[in-house]
C-alpha cells in the first residue's frame, strides 16, 4: 500500500487521531507499506493493532476511493507537499486539494484580517494585491467573511492566482455567501483543507488551519483586526515561524486598528505605500 494511502487509512480509522498518527509516520520512511512493516515498528502493541485494523479496512478503501474521485490528496511525504509547510510545528500529514497545485511551489503572500472589516480595508486591499501579484506572489487567505473574501475577490478580479485555506471539508462551503468564490478559487486557484472533505465547519477548526495559512506564507499581512483575533494568531504563528509579518496602520480612535497597530508596535513592518517591497525583507 502507497505511504499516503496507508495515512489516509489511519486518518479514517477510529481511535487514531493526530498524536497517534504523528508518531507511526515519523517512524515510516518506505514509499510504500505492507503489514510486515507495521510489525516492525517500534511502537505499543495497541496502536500496532490499530494500523493493521487501518490497514485492512475494506469499508475505508473504498471510502478512499470516493476521496481520491473528488480531490488530490498529498501527505507531508510526498515532493508536491510545500516545504515551508513541512517546517512548522504540527504540521498536517495530509492535505486535500482542489484546483491548481503548481500554487504550492509559488511565493505567497497571507491576507487576514476582522470579518467586521470596514472600507478601509477594501480600499487598501484593491490597491495592495494588484501590486503582489505585479511581484508575482500568489494570494492566500482564509475564505472567511470580511478582510479573506476581499482578498481573494481582488486576486481573482486582477487576475491573480489566490489560494485558499479553509477549515471544513472541501465538500462544505463555509460561510454559505462564499460559495459562488470558493467554486471560483476551485477552478482558477487552489483550495486546501486538511479535513476530510465531508468535515463540517466548527469552531475550533479555524484557529487550526490559520498554521497552515502561516505556514505556506513567504510573509503575512494584517489589515484590520481587533486586538483579540483569529488574524493575531495567525500572525503570531508566522513570528514563530521566522516568516515577516506586515501590519496597515490605522487610526487609534478604532477597535479594527488595535491589532495592526499593536504588531507594529512588538515590530511587525507597517506597510506606508502601496508599492510593498517585500524583497528588501527576504531572508
Amino acid at each position: 500500500m502507497k505511504l499516503t494511502d496507508f495515512l489516509l487509512h489511519l486518518k479514517l480509522q477510529k481511535g487514531m487521531g493526530y498524536v497517534k498518527i504523528l508518531r507511526v509516520a515519523s517512524q515510516l520512511n518506505a514509499a510504500d507499506v505492507t503489514i510486515q512493516t507495521i510489525k516492525d515498528l517500534d511502537l505499543p502493541t495497541n496502536l500496532i493493532n490499530l494500523c493493521i485494523n487501518a490497514y485492512n479496512d475494506s469499508k475505508s478503501s473504498k471510502m478512499i476511493e470516493r476521496i481520491k474521485k473528488q480531490c488530490h490528496v498529498i501527505s507531508f511525504f510526498d515532493p508536491e507537499y510545500p516545504e515551508k509547510l513541512r517546517q512548522i510545528y504540527q504540521p498536517p500529514l495530509i492535505l486535500f486539494l482542489q484546483g491548481n497545485t503548481t500554487l504550492l511551489g509559488r511565493k505567497i503572500a497571507t491576507i487576514v484580517g476582522s470579518r467586521q472589516a470596514t472600507n478601509y480595508s477594501q480600499l487598501v486591499i484593491n490597491q495592495l494585491v494588484p501590486n503582489l501579484i505585479r511581484k508575482d506572489y500568489v494570494i492566500a487567505s482564509g475564505l472567511a467573511q470580511g478582510v479573506d473574501v476581499m482578498s481573494h475577490k481582488a486576486a481573482l478580479k486582477y487576475a491573480g492566482q489566490t489560494i485558499a485555506v479553509i477549515g471544513n471539508g472541501l465538500n462544505h462551503f463555509y460561510p454559505m455567501t462564499n460559495c459562488h468564490v470558493q467554486e471560483q478559487i476551485a477552478q482558477n486557484g487552489l483550495l486546501i483543507s486538511e479535513y476530510l472533505p465531508d468535515t463540517p465547519p466548527r469552531p475550533f477548526r479555524f484557529p487550526q488551519r490559520n498554521r497552515i495559512l502561516a505556514g505556506i506564507a513567504e510573509c503575512v499581512i494584517v489589515t484590520e483586526a481587533k486586538q483579540k483575533s483569529g488574524s493575531l494568531i495567525t500572525a503570531n504563528l508566522a513570528l514563530q515561524e521566522n516568516r515577516d509579518v506586515f501590519a496597515i496602520p490605522g487610526p487609534i480612535t478604532s477597535d479594527l486598528s488595535q491589532g495592526p497597530n499593536k504588531l507594529i508596535e512588538a515590530g511587525a513592518y507597517p506597510i506606508t505605500d502601496f508599492d510593498l517591497q517585500l524583497e528588501r525583507f527576504d531572508n
